[in-house]
């Protein structure tokens, strides 16, 4: 039977229960991703923090991409991100007078800039990532390793899904 057909017949306990188990592990992941941004974002403003004091919570994730991505266009960073020119400029003075990063011409388009770590951007991102890595390998350290890679696969596979949606 197809599963159009299968909507339209009446429900049996049999449906009911599956739909409820459906709709359970569901609303489970729904908690779980919660608390697991919640903690993320509490747990990337305190690295934030560990590269410089002054760091805006959001500011780690900006030197995480471009780190991933440089040289790269600010107009670029705020389109993966999905955040306005304004916005990405702002956050992006701070951590240039910071001395966090460096913009320098882009010889493609002379209006625009090329965003890179400087040494000392590097060195703190270094040092943060260094720490965050050592809290995960604690918090993970009972898992058998097959487990730590199987959760990692997971959230890429989910992560890769979220690429295209839109708030």
């Amino acid at each position: 039977m197809r599963e159009t057909e299968t909507a339209l017949r009446p429900p049996t306990a049999e449906n009911h229960e599956a739909v409820q188990e459906a709709h359970e592990a569901y609303c489970a992941v729904e908690r779980q991703l919660a608390i697991l941004l919640r903690r993320s974002q509490a747990f990337s403003a305190g690295m934030g923090r560990k590269v410089h004091p002054e760091l805006d919570p959001g500011a780690y994730g900006l030197l995480v991409r471009i780190d991933q991505s440089s040289p790269m266009r600010s107009s670029d960073l705020a389109a993966y991100l999905r955040v306005g020119r304004a916005t990405i400029s702002r956050q992006l003075k701070v951590l240039e007078e910071l001395g966090l990063i460096s913009r320098s011409p882009d010889p493609e388009d002379g209006r625009a800039h090329l965003l890179a770590l400087t040494h000392e951007g590097r060195r703190r991102l270094d040092d943060a990532r260094a720490a965050r890595q050592g809290q995960l390998r604690t918090l993970l350290a009972a898992w058998p390793e097959e487990d730590v890679r199987l959760l990692a696969g997971m959230l890429e596979r989910f992560n890769t899904l979220t690429e295209g949606m839109h708030p």
